[in-house]
């Protein structure tokens, strides 16, 4: 049986993936601008946010780097669902 290799890091760039094709399908209006400009730069931080805890300088650098990470993907998620509620798109299945 072979067993699942857990990296954050390549799940980060797939979620920053996901959250571009998601900017790109909401509407050229001012609040999908908006929107679209603060989910692309919450959504695609966390990648490279942990991609610099893995050399970070000590353990509390490790720890505040992580959270910044958890910060932005918490924001996305509040911009995401704003973007479900205003049915500017629907979820993808």
């Amino acid at each position: 049986m072979m067993t699942k290799v857990y990296d954050l890091e390549e799940r980060l760039i797939n979620f920053a993936i996901m959250v571009i094709d998601v900017v790109e399908l909401l509407p050229t209006t001012r609040a999908g601008n908006h929107i679209a400009g603060q989910l692309l730069r919450s959504g695609t931080s966390p990648a490279p946010n942990y991609g610099e805890s893995q050399s970070a300088e000590s353990k509390k650098d490790f720890i505040h780097k992580i959270k910044v990470a958890l910060k932005e993907l918490r924001e996305s998620r509040v911009w995401l669902k704003m973007i479900y509620k205003k049915n500017y798109i629907q979820p993808m299945k």
